[in-house]
């Protein structure tokens, strides 16, 4: 283990042993396994991100900042001390945290912006593995233009099996979702199979392999779906020469038909809710949002034959 893994680690402390026995506590209430991403309030204290998400129905919370800072280590209710209380509210009130969203791309080509992403991915795996959280979610972002398609894939491939190997001792699995410039099946399953470590897999952006990637939601799946442990559902229309996130089912996104498919292929992850209010301040609030994802996710659900617990 790195030192500097080693110095983040002591800092918290042997209280976070008995938060660790809580969150494997029963919720006490019967949730639909519904997340929703922090993107989508990002104004939100972190008491409020829990009360929240337990006053609806959430089962889950994909921590994509808190209040505004979007470096989860720099949180402070996710350092030092101040964590094993935390992870106590999420496990009062039985939550879990799906995974951590970080920023880093693994695109890069210069040396000290590749080290540079390397260093924000190694800090996200480290929470993590402090939090008991198994998935980190990272990019792959970009193909330069100008430079061939194969020496990217290589170069991004390379990067997430040092981020996977990274995971692995903590028992962290690093996702690269569906995202930027890699939302085809097959630019995807290139990288997957490249890196082959069972500390990597998918995050399936499934808006983002529909609208930029053209594919079909079963298409999709039958080319991905071993490696999808995560999920990212939002629906959008055009608007202009782009597009418009709107409330679910109400756009022309088949939300339903990509969450047919994935309970009828046994998908036991989380159904989260991406709703990009930080990038988009323009949409609606995660006060309306939010509630509404719940209800019709819950139909959704329970259409596809996936029952509360």
């Amino acid at each position: 283990m790195p030192l500097g893994r080693r110095a983040f680690l002591a800092t918290l402390g042997a209280g976070l042993a008995a938060p660790a026995i809580l969150r494997a506590a029963p919720a006490s209430k019967k949730r639909f396994p519904i997340a929703f991403s922090t993107l989508g309030c990002p104004a939100w204290t972190w008491k409020a991100i829990l009360d929240q998400a337990d006053r609806l129905g959430y089962r889950a919370i994909e921590l994509r900042g808190v209040a505004g800072e979007m470096d989860l280590p720099k949180v402070p209710e996710l350092a030092g001390t101040r964590l094993a209380e935390s992870l106590h509210d999420l496990a009062a009130l039985g939550l879990v945290v799906s995974d951590l969203g970080a920023s880093a791309h693994m695109h890069e080509k210069d040396p000290a912006a590749r080290e540079k992403q390397f260093d924000e991915g190694r800090r996200f795996i480290d929470l993590a593995h402090a939090m008991g959280v198994k998935y980190v979610r990272m990019f792959g972002n970009n193909i330069p233009p100008g430079e061939p398609r194969d020496e990217v894939l290589k170069r991004v491939a390379d990067a997430f099996s040092q981020m996977a190997a990274y995971a692995k001792p903590g028992g962290v699995v690093v996702l690269i979702e569906s995202h930027g410039d890699f939302t085809h099946s097959k630019d995807l399953e290139e990288i997957l199979t490249r890196v082959g470590s069972d500390a990597f897999a998918l995050l399936w952006d499934a808006h983002h392999t529909y609208v930029s990637g053209h594919e079909q939601p079963a298409e999709t799946y039958a080319a991905l779906g071993r490696w999808i442990r995560h999920t990212h559902l939002k629906d959008s229309r055009p608007e202009g020469t782009d597009r418009r996130y709107v409330l679910t089912g109400t756009g022309e996104v088949p939300v339903r038909e990509q969450v047919k498919v994935l309970a009828a292929a046994g998908y036991t992850g989380y159904y989260c809710y991406e709703w990009e209010k930080k990038w988009h301040p323009e949409i609606e609030e995660p006060e309306v949002a939010f509630p509404h994802y719940a209800k019709v996710m819950s139909e959704y659900l329970s259409a596809a034959g996936v029952k509360a617990t």
